[in-house]
């Protein structure tokens, strides 16, 4: 065991304090060479030569520089000499000093060796722990695995145990609750899906279906059993007298879930329940709408226009009385009118969807209603049962839009054809032609509202009444135009200059088709009334041509077109084309009136006036100048009572004050234009102007004076001329 004494060398053996003085200089020049060396990377030539003459101007280098390098040298060398001595002399000293050494350093490799076994075999014990750890931790991932799978086959089968056991609370439920009762309705959903999930399972070859196959046929034969009997029961309810309708389909609707499970059970009774009900329904409309059609058929207006109720006839009492007799007439607030429309497109607006007529409520107060009332009464009947009926098939059945049609129409086919029958029996006999006109506005409206309401189905019905009504419309209308053809005026007893009872029938009928017309136009019916109109201006003319004169004539068709433009803006608008059509021929016509009622009062004035141009051309101002001798006879005498005459012939001839104000205004227009064209004439030329200096004419202020004296307060606008 080496001792644990410091190693000791002796300082006296080693050489005197010059030479160890010496030695640690240069040790530290040496190492301060060292510490002041550069780094590597910026070491140069240049940084060398630098240090070099640094260290030259030490003052150790520059004492040793200065002594002879051979002494120094020798110096060196015995020193080493010296010390070399010493040394060798201090290690035989110290022999056992070193054995010790020696041998505690070979009990130090063992000892180490020692520790390097060890740390080895503790090394590999780590290797070992770390497989084992990696083991555990792979055997940990599968048993998560096992874990995860055994859950989730365990949640699948419960599942399936709980999907495919049939309940005892389910049993009993289907066996004996009431199937109007809400548990019923539930157990129902659960026992559809426990039938669907069981026959998913039985082709898979799932022997666990065969426990619950019998239990569940079972209850499903029961469920239909009673939901059979249900919704016959309420199918059945529409057979009752005076049954209302919408309780039982209200009932089915809300145990819809019925006729779904019927289907996906047993297709064979859900057909039964389909025809059955189809078949009831059918009976039922049918029964329902021949019984209110044959009722409501009772309360129409006993007068009706017959054939000889035409545009055409003659409005003189007759023996055997029509529609226009003006003898013992029936009072008209108790039949329908023809050609006036009044308040009878009321059908049209408020009362198009009224509540329907209840025939024997107005049986009793003794009411009667024109056709199209009764019409539309029928037509809102059948569209709220359409409208609700087709919804309910498409809810209740589950049909589609290709196969919801064909079940409606098999449905109601009977009823369409007995309504269209009771229709094509009334128009075939109808002369009343507002009527017609305002039956086909009503299936027009109730189509719109059908196919607002999702039911287009009924669209076809509709076209079919349309074109009915079309058609019988064309043949009265064309009745009425050949009546006005054969109109023949001499056979009239009188004709008045007032407006004419047939044009006054016309101005009726064509403003009420012209508002009726105006949302739902119709190219055939403007182009049969665009031909009556033409017959009624051919026949206007053709009576004006029983007066003599030329100006009664003009009267006669200027009271005509007035009151057709008058009746016409009363129902629609002042720009409509019928209208303007009017106002063109009124305005022609007033405008040869004006010129007419002027020539009996001053027609010397007239003449003048008109015959100036081409007499002055000629050099015949003689005779120019001979007419105003006569020219002012007129105004020598009181003229203001010719101005009264034109006044009360004017008004005489047209009893509108609406209209016969304005066309005075019009007469004394032209004439002041007359007047001041004559003043004109006379004042260019000379020779008229010298000729009539001693002649007393008034002036045009005073004139005008005159005329203000009338008040006309209209201005004629209607009448102005065209641009």
């Amino acid at each position: 065991m080496a001792t644990d004494e410091p190693f000791q060398t002796d300082n006296t053996a080693l050489g005197d304090l010059e030479s160890e003085q010496l030695y640690l200089e240069a040790a530290n020049i040496l190492q301060k060479l060292q510490l002041d060396k550069p780094a590597e990377e910026d070491w140069s030539l240049d940084d060398m030569e630098a240090h070099i003459e640094e260290n030259l101007q030490d003052q150790f280098v520059q004492e040793a520089l200065t002594q002879a390098m051979t002494q120094y040298s020798e110096q060196i060398e015995e020193k080493l000499q010296t010390n070399e001595k010493a040394f060798v002399q201090n290690f035989i000293s110290e022999a056992n000093n070193i054995a010790n050494l020696h041998m505690q350093i070979t009990s130090c490799d063992k000892i180490l060796e020692s520790m390097d076994h060890m740390l080895k075999n503790f090394q590999s014990n780590l290797a070992n722990i770390s497989n084992e750890i990696r083991h555990l931790q792979q055997y940990s991932a599968e048993l998560n695995i096992k874990k995860k799978n055994r859950e989730l086959v365990r949640g699948q089968l419960t599942q399936v145990v709980d999907e495919m056991v049939v309940p005892q609370s389910m049993i009993q439920i289907i066996m004996d609750t009431s199937v109007t009762n809400r548990e019923f309705l539930e157990q129902l959903h659960e026992l559809s899906h426990k039938i669907k999930f069981v026959k998913e399972q039985s082709f898979h070859d799932a022997i666990a279906c065969q426990d619950v196959q019998e239990v569940l046929e079972k209850l499903r034969i029961k469920a239909i059993s009673k939901i059979r009997a249900f919704i016959l029961d309420k199918i059945y309810q529409f057979r009752r007298p005076m049954a209302n309708y919408e309780l039982p389909q209200n009932a089915l609707l809300g145990n819809r879930f019925y006729y779904e499970f019927l289907l996906t059970n047993d297709r064979h009774i859900a057909d039964e329940i389909r025809r059955e009900y189809l078949d009831t329904l059918s009976k039922v409309y049918f029964s329902y709408f021949k019984a209110y059609s044959s009722k409501l058929m009772k309360l129409q207006l006993d007068d009706k226009p017959d054939k000889d109720d035409m545009l055409g006839a003659d409005d003189r009492p007759r023996s055997n009385l029509s529609f226009f007799s003006t003898t013992a007439r029936p009072n008209l607030k108790q039949r329908a009118t023809v050609f006036s429309l009044g308040n009878r497109d009321c059908v049209l607006k408020q009362e198009l969807e009224a509540p329907i007529i209840i025939p024997h409520a107005q049986q009793k107060i003794e009411v009667k209603y024109p056709y199209e009332y009764l019409f539309r009464s029928e037509q809102y009947a059948l569209l709220d049962n359409c409208c609700r009926e087709y919804l309910f098939l498409c809810d209740f059945f589950m049909l589609q839009n290709r196969t919801a049609p064909e079940f409606f129409m098999d449905i109601f086919d009977k009823t369409f054809k007995l309504i269209y029958k009771g229709v094509e029996t009334y128009v075939a006999d109808s002369y009343d032609p507002i009527a017609i006109l305002l039956c086909m506005h009503i299936v027009y409206r109730y189509q719109v509202i059908a196919n607002k309401r999702n039911v287009p189905i009924l669209n076809k019905f509709h076209i079919t009444l349309i074109q009915l009504f079309e058609n019988r419309f064309e043949i009265v209308m064309k009745a009425n135009i050949d009546s006005v053809q054969r109109v023949e005026p001499h056979k009239f007893s009188s004709i008045e200059l007032n407006p004419h009872f047939i044009v006054r029938r016309y101005a009726e009928f064509s403003a009420a088709v012209t508002r009726l017309n105006e949302e739902f136009s119709n190219e055939k019916i403007s182009t049969l009334m665009t031909r009556l109109q033409a017959e009624i201006l051919n026949l206007i003319l053709r009576m004006a041509k029983e007066f003599p004169q030329r100006k009664e004539q003009l009267i006669f068709i200027i009271n005509n077109y007035d009151l057709m433009l008058s009746v016409l803006t009363a129902y629609t608008s002042e720009d409509s084309p019928e209208c303007d059509a009017i106002k063109g021929l009124l305005r022609d016509r007033i405008d040869e009136y004006v010129k007419e009622v002027l020539i009996p009062y001053f027609s010397p004035l007239i003449s003048f006036v008109r015959d100036s141009d081409q007499l002055l051309s000629d050099g015949n101002v003689k005779q120019l100048e001979n007419k105003l001798t006569i020219i002012s006879k007129l105004f020598t005498g009181d003229f203001k009572k010719t101005f009264d005459l034109i006044h009360n012939d004017v008004i005489r001839s047209f009893p509108s004050l609406k209209l016969s104000q304005p066309i005075l205004k019009e007469v004394f227009t032209q004439f002041l234009s007359y007047y001041h064209e004559f003043q004109r004439l006379l004042s260019t030329n000379t020779n008229l102007k010298t000729a009539s200096a001693n002649i007393p004419l008034p002036n045009l202020h005073q004139l005008m004076v005159e005329i203000k004296k009338f008040k006309l307060p209209f201005d004629g606008e209607q009448f102005k001329p065209r641009s």
